[in-house]
């Protein structure tokens, strides 16, 4: 059943993998998103670890607390869709990186 697999290549393949996950995991944590919502009357920069880093808020809504409440709901909700989407593209970069794995068995 495992003739001709060797072991040590795939310790070696799994390592990588695991290297290259971390790399991507790191590149997607310090990617910034922008999010807007009211025509840009609210604005939610985020981080790819779903941080919020800044919020701007114009000043018209400060007189309308309703409005801003409805803004700010859907700007934070944008913005957790957009780090979730992230994250499932991450995964699929990652996942991209098992079908190196099939080579485990060759021998050359």
């Amino acid at each position: 059943m495992f003739d001709g697999v060797d072991f040590s290549k795939m310790t070696d393949m799994l390592e990588e993998l695991q290297n290259k996950a971390k790399e991507l995991e790191n590149e997607n944590d310090n990617k910034e998103f922008s999010v807007k919502s009211g025509a840009g009357m609210v604005e939610i920069k985020i981080n790819g670890k779903g941080e919020v880093m800044d919020l701007n808020i114009d000043d018209s809504l400060l007189e309308d607390k309703e409005s801003l409440q409805i803004l700010l709901i859907s700007a934070m909700n944008d913005a957790v869709k957009l780090i979730e989407n992230e994250k499932k593209n991450l995964a699929l970069k990652m996942m991209g990186g098992f079908g190196n794995l099939g080579n485990f068995g060759e021998q050359k």
